[in-house]
């Protein structure tokens, strides 16, 4: 299986990705579309001609950023709707009110090394976020994907996916110490083993679903991370733009170089190499598992039926 490249890189923004790609007819949904890149992964997509849909907690933010997007780009069919990621019933009911065909699903929000924090049903908030609730988005819209034909499903991971494995047997933090990194770095993870299964179980309906790391990029992500810390991380790596940060995922979301392409995780436009011991970049083994990605579907429906 050969890696797939494309002539963008770390650098390359989301409107030079999505240049010359037409959209018209196709219809998207952005998870965090109100904020960070997710706002321009959303504005890429609309000025490609798509419909996009902006799924946020806040929808007073997201009617603003919806017009912004509209005066932007010229294409009023910018909608926004509420959604609770962490609450099931929520991620439900976003699912219930779509109506036809989806052929973009990009799974972009999340939240960043919070402190402990638990959901009623008492499931660990940032593996609930990050995880399940696009986990259980991606169920509810399965018809609506299939519906499309060739859809897409884009998973933004992250580098920290390497400071943990996901523990198949205490996902929560029920029996071990909790650690914000670790925790993250677990859910992250799982967005990139969510993505391996999918492809598998959706290709019969033309579904791919990709996974990747955005890069560095200062936003409101970043609210529990400690100010030493972000600056050390900007000396040793440098942020990238948020139009830099929303190119992978239109990249996978949009791009004709990436027609077909399923069960992949990419970095800078390309898909990644091995992660190596002591490299900053690539992607670990443990990410790719395909027993470990099969277990985690089931235990994830088993949670969210539960």
């Amino acid at each position: 299986m050969s890696r797939i490249t494309t002539p963008f890189g770390h650098d390359s923004t989301a409107a030079e990705v999505i240049a010359g790609v037409d959209l018209t007819g196709r219809r998207g949904v952005v998870t965090g579309g109100a904020s960070g890149i997710g706002v321009e992964t959303a504005r890429a997509l609309a000025s490609a001609g798509a419909e996009v849909t902006l799924a946020v907690r806040n929808t007073a933010a997201g009617e603003r950023t919806a017009a912004g997007i509209i005066e932007s780009t010229g294409n009023n069919h910018v909608f926004v709707a509420p959604i609770e990621l962490a609450d099931r019933e929520s991620v439900k009911a976003f699912a219930a009110n779509w109506d036809g065909p989806l052929h973009i699903l990009v799974n972009n929000a999340g939240v960043m090394a919070e402190p402990l924090n638990r959901t009623p049903e008492g499931w660990e908030h940032q593996f609930a976020t990050n995880h399940l609730g696009h986990f259980g988005l991606a169920l509810g819209l399965h018809d609506a994907l299939a519906a499309a034909g060739d859809a897409r499903i884009v998973a933004v991971s992250s580098s920290a996916h390497r400071r943990s494995d996901v523990h198949l047997d205490d996902l929560h933090f029920e029996h071990r110490p909790y650690e914000p990194w670790l925790s993250y770095g677990q859910s992250k993870t799982a967005n990139v083993l969510f993505a391996v299964e999918a492809s598998k179980r959706w290709a019969s309906d033309g579904i791919v679903a990709n996974s990747l790391m955005p890069g560095g990029i200062r936003t409101a992500l970043q609210r529990h991370i400690a100010p030493d810390l972000l600056t050390q991380w900007e000396a040793e790596y440098g942020w990238k733009t948020v139009e830099q940060g929303a190119a992978t995922s239109v990249l996978l979301a949009a791009s004709p170089l990436v027609q077909g392409v399923t069960g992949r995780y990419f970095e800078d436009n390309n898909e990644a190499l091995p992660n190596m011991p002591g490299e900053s970049t690539g992607v670990a083994a443990y990410a790719l598992d395909p027993e470990s990605a099969a277990r985690l579907w089931d235990l994830s429906i088993d949670l969210l039926n539960s």
